[in-house]
């Protein structure tokens, strides 16, 4: 109920915001009727003018509001954060707005409803926001009308779910008390008895929800509580015992009906992935027709120079394990594997990876693929299959993961890409496999669409000045 309420909350205020740009746009351009020639400019936009700039304005705002969490579910510290972030988001506005006319028309736009546009925007939303504040922050809590919570657990955990209750966005929630887990926990100014005294409670107080934050101790019989709430009419939250302070990644979904606590490995979600996949799409499809254009020039090149194959293929390991066939263009000598047996005492490189800054596998055209990264546009097809993506971490051998620790496998939890954190932080002077962990680790744990298009735009000014190139 909790995010319906904030739900609801947002949807009104994004309307209420859009209808309030609206009257401050035609309060701005009534304004120039009334003053006149007062800016010395022309008073009146023009209707097409008036109205592009109101429902720019409109979008932008809301835009800029959302990206300020100002459209979350955390309610607002105090009134002057609410007017402090109502201006940010103004003036984001209002220079988004200015830097938009100064490229299309600088002389003819009146400046004069642009003042007023501005002020007004500012002052309507404002005081909209100050009163809804009052009313969440103050007015609808400790109300006839707000929802009573009382919340059954130890101190740690009660003092974590009171802490989110009360910085929770709603129309009216008050949280009436504790009952803590055991006789040990009475002693506390905030406990109202121990959880035996349930009943009691419910009975003597107005309590419209308990909220059950549980360390999972199996001497609580849990169900017999439930079995009370529910015989009394009173909603039940429970915290799962799972869960503690800082934990982030638990998210609850229902399949057919069913509810599933999920612990999720990573910081991917479904519209990420489907992003990421669009991205993979249209970079694996443009990559492939530069495949197609230089392909004969460098299969001349690479045959000239020594005997063997164009394409170098070898099996790697993808997501959780997954095994396929991944191409390049072939650097090295035909028996590279076989000298590497040899060569691996001079290993250059702390951990389970093989690196040798002069490799003698590496023939000439090969080095001069590997420092233009021309060695890797095979991989787009690899990519085109989906069993890489654009950016990811580097896809390890069959061999290298039969070696990992158990910290070590999650870096494979994601596809591997063609580009990723190591490759953009100078390969070639990372010698610590625990390093590159941690690399990827870090492109796991804080994944988002638009790191990857800054990765590959970093990928791009890398490959051109051919730093950190094998």
């Amino acid at each position: 109920m909790l995010q319906q309420q904030v739900y609801i909350i947002n949807v009104v205020l994004m309307g209420l915001d859009a209808l309030l740009v609206i009257a401050a746009g035609y309060s701005a351009y009534y304004g120039c009727i009334h003053l006149g020639g007062v800016f010395g400019v022309e008073p009146l936009p023009d209707q097409f003018t008036l109205l592009t700039s109101i429902v720019g304005v409109m979008f932008i705002n809301n835009y800029f509001f959302g990206s300020l969490g100002l459209y979350g579910d955390k309610a607002p510290a105090s009134l002057v954060t609410v007017v402090f972030s109502v201006f940010k988001v103004v003036l984001a506005d209002f220079l988004f707005l200015s830097s938009t006319i100064f490229f299309y028309e600088p002389t003819r736009f009146p400046r004069g409803f642009l003042f007023l546009f501005s002020v007004s925007t500012f002052g309507y939303i404002s005081i909209l926001r100050v009163f809804s504040t009052r009313y969440i922050v103050k007015d609808a809590r400790g109300s006839h009308r707000s929802r009573k919570m009382l919340i059954v657990g130890d101190r740690e955990r009660g003092m974590v779910v009171s802490h989110a209750l009360r910085k929770q966005m709603s129309w009216g929630h008050d949280v009436v008390g504790r009952l803590c887990e055991n006789a040990s926990g009475q002693c506390d100014p905030d406990c109202l008895g121990a959880i035996e005294m349930l009943e009691t409670v419910l009975r003597e107080r107005p309590v419209d929800e308990v909220v059950f934050a549980l360390h999972g101790d199996r001497r609580t019989d849990l169900q017999k509580y439930l079995q009370i709430c529910r015989k009394m009419g009173v909603s039940v939250r429970i915290l799962p015992a799972l869960w503690n302070p800082g934990e982030c990644s638990m998210t609850v979904e229902r399949c057919q009906g069913i509810p599933f606590i999920n612990l999720q490995a990573g910081s991917f979600n479904a519209n990420g992935l489907l992003y990421k996949r669009i991205l993979d799409v249209v970079g694996g499809a443009v990559g492939f027709l530069v495949l197609a254009g230089v392909f004969p020039f460098i299969a001349v090149a690479i045959k000239l120079d020594s005997p063997g194959p164009v394409i170098f293929r070898q099996k790697r390991k993808g997501q959780h394990g997954r095994i396929f066939e991944l191409y390049k263009f072939r650097t090295m000598y035909e028996n590279a594997e076989e000298m590497k047996k040899e060569l691996m005492g001079r290993n250059e490189m702390n951990g389970h990876m093989f690196k040798l800054e002069n490799d003698p596998r590496v023939t000439k055209v090969g080095k001069w693929l590997r420092t233009t990264s021309l060695d890797e546009l095979p991989q787009f097809l690899n990519v085109l299959k989906g069993e890489m993506s654009l950016v990811g971490t580097r896809p390890p051998t069959i061999q290298e993961v039969e070696m990992y620790q158990l910290e070590h496998l999650k870096r494979i939890a994601a596809k591997p890409g063609i580009t990723g954190l190591w490759q953009i932080s100078g390969r070639n002077k990372i010698k610590d496999f625990e390093k590159v962990v941690e690399l990827d680790c870090q492109y796991l744990d804080n994944w988002h669409f638009f790191q990857d298009i800054k990765i590959l735009l970093k990928t791009v000014m890398v490959v051109l000045q051919r730093k950190g190139a094998l």
